[in-house]
């Protein structure tokens, strides 16, 4: 584990430290993040020791076509992790963000470095709003943000729960290894607050409405649109709830 002050963000010290050569499994985690990262070049609001701003390195042998099924892996894991420690149960909003109330509570931001076949490495960066209070939040995030302060009431440890969360990523992790991502996508189908719901799709190029129905094998999300299924990416949209 790398403990920092301050970072520009977890993510970059992460890959910074992977082209070193890093091990896999090297924590990077920082009381703060200066210009802290979400999908879609969105920024995200990391107060010193408030929340837990942390990535991961790993060095899977699968095929690089597997690896946003890790953004997946940790979102299991974290529900579980929160679960274990403050006894809030919390909600998987595909593809990477977990919510409580319709409120984001993590933010995940999976990032790799790979070749045709091979992959070189994940960086898998979390961000969890611990304990933040509402007077801490600008109004803006605080429309659509949210904290354990906030919901339980009460402080939560965050050393605690971070080696809850690693404990948890590293079961997840190793259960992948031995079985494949049957098992984590089970569990994800399981804590989904988008699989059954109207949803809008906004892409690059197109934006459309349908229903959320599955995901399959590779962590993709099939919509029903009312004429056909379309595979959603990751790295492709953003999803809302239809008004």
């Amino acid at each position: 584990i790398k403990y920092y002050k301050t970072v520009d963000s977890t993510n970059n010290a992460a890959k910074k430290a992977a082209l070193e050569d890093a091990a896999e499994g090297t924590v990077i985690v920082s009381e703060a993040q200066g210009s802290g990262r979400g999908r879609i070049g969105r920024g995200w609001f990391s107060p010193s020791q408030k929340g837990i701003w942390f990535s991961i390195i790993l060095r899977p042998q699968f095929l690089p076509q597997e690896a946003p099924k890790c953004t997946l892996m940790a979102a299991v894991a974290i529900t579980k992790a929160i679960s274990a420690i403050t006894g809030v149960t919390v909600g998987i909003k595909w593809p990477n963000d977990i919510l409580y109330n319709g409120k984001k509570l993590v933010g995940i931001l999976t990032e790799m470095n790979a070749e045709m076949d091979r992959i070189n490495y994940i960086i898998i960066g979390m961000g969890v709003n611990v304990n933040i209070s509402e007077q801490d939040m600008p109004a803006d995030i605080g429309q659509i943000a949210t904290s354990l302060l906030q919901i339980t009431g009460a402080k939560v440890s965050r050393a605690s729960l971070l080696a809850q969360i690693l404990l948890e990523l590293e079961r997840a992790y190793y259960d992948i290894k031995q079985y494949g991502f049957s098992t984590i996508l089970a569990e994800w189908k399981k804590y989904s607050v988008t699989l059954g719901n109207n949803v809008k799709v906004i892409s690059v190029n197109e934006t459309f409405y349908g229903k959320a129905i599955d995901i399959d094998d590779y962590g993709a999300l099939l919509i029903d649109t009312g004429k056909k299924v379309v595979r959603v990416l990751a790295g492709d949209v953003s999803i809302r709830s239809a008004k």
